[in-house]
């Protein structure tokens, strides 16, 4: 099995990948976020005024995740 070396895709399939990757890495910061949130509320985890301050961040993370994809558009094939 060969493994297809990153410069040699074209352009578009690694501004697809790309996107696919940071949309993932949304999910899982976000999904890390409110599972402590959860985690501090049960009291599993120390509550220092925690939960709402991670789930600001992941909302501001999701809110932000369009937005910062359509960003990148712009710099296909000069990163």
């Amino acid at each position: 099995m060969m493994r297809a070396e990153w410069s040699y895709l074209p352009d578009d399939v690694q501004l697809t990948l790309s996107r696919e990757a940071l949309k993932r890495a949304v999910a899982t910061l976000a999904q890390h976020a409110e599972l402590l949130a959860e985690e501090m509320e049960s009291g599993a985890l120390s509550d220092r005024g925690g939960p709402e301050a991670l789930r600001l961040f992941a909302a501001v993370v999701r809110a932000t995740q369009s937005s910062g994809l359509d960003a990148m558009a712009p710099v296909v094939g000069h990163a």
